[in-house]
């Protein structure tokens, strides 16, 4: 199964002070919008997403279709086959994707330990 490119989001209380910390890491903005209160910021293959205000928990973000730089995959596992396959495992899902549609979608489910995965499809 190809899950796509994977960023972590996290619940940063003040995107300005977050954005200068991951700068200083090496991070540079990658997409977003500040004045929106989100950020993706990128460094080599590794994606972080500053979001103030959105959400509680950090989430795992997996992007079906999608390389580390947002370009699109000509062959992907698309989100409704994702879907099927956790289901048939017995992961019960948050939020599912509408079987008879294509292309842009969501699921959400949780860890055993609590933490949220988002499978977040652009294309």
């Amino acid at each position: 199964m190809k899950l796509g490119a994977f960023s972590i989001s996290l619940s940063v209380k003040d995107i300005h002070v977050s954005k200068t910390f991951y700068e200083n890491l090496g991070f540079s903005a990658f997409a977003g919008q500040i004045e929106k209160n989100y950020l993706i910021m990128k460094n080599g293959n590794a994606l972080i997403g500053l979001f103030q205000g959105m959400f509680e928990n950090n989430i795992l973000t997996f992007n079906p279709g999608w390389d580390e730089s947002a370009n699109t995959l000509e062959h992907f596992d698309d989100v409704r086959a994702i879907q099927k396959h956790l289901k048939n495992k017995n992961i019960t899902l948050e939020r599912e994707a509408e079987n008879n549609t294509s292309g842009p979608a969501s699921i959400v489910f949780i860890d055993p330990d609590g933490n949220t995965i988002l499978i977040d499809q652009h294309v």
